[in-house]
């Protein structure tokens, strides 16, 4: 019989609250640069997250393995604890493809008065908002058209 991977402390946070808080075997963050795998253990660590697939694995089988569709944020690793601070998550069984697609033509449309001249608007924070819906549609399976 295969030993366990230890566990270790591990949040997933929105500015709404924890979407996740408790021990894992690994979670995995969308980082800047790729994605980052983390286990019980690990040096400490600072990243800046992209828009993408956070997963969470509680044990060993495929079942155990909670996956969100995360915006945009930051990743710290120390002392045994995991810390994701993201600007949205959604756990992938609860998208609302009709919110995402919305939010997609929100932030296009937005996107687009800004190359117009017509908004000032943050152009990062709209694009990574475009990313995150795209990203939240292609994991519910959902074309973006």
């Amino acid at each position: 019989m295969a030993e366990a991977h230890p566990t270790f402390d591990v949040a997933l946070v929105t500015p709404d609250g924890a979407v996740f808080d408790g021990d894992a075997q690994m979670i995995v963050v969308p980082g800047a640069a790729g994605d980052i795998g983390v286990l019980a253990r690990h040096a400490p660590l600072v990243a800046t997250l992209r828009a993408g697939s956070t997963r969470i694995h509680l044990g060993p089988n495929e079942s155990d393995i909670l996956e969100f569709a995360t915006g945009p944020g930051f990743f710290k690793v120390e002392l045994d604890r995991a810390l994701a601070l993201v600007d949205d998550a959604v756990d992938v069984r609860e998208i609302d493809d009709e919110r995402a697609l919305a939010q997609l033509e929100e932030a296009r449309a937005e996107l687009e008065k800004v190359d117009a001249g017509e908004s000032t608007a943050d152009r990062w924070q709209l694009e990574q908002r475009i990313v995150h819906a795209e990203n939240q549609l292609a994991v519910s399976g959902r074309t973006t058209g």
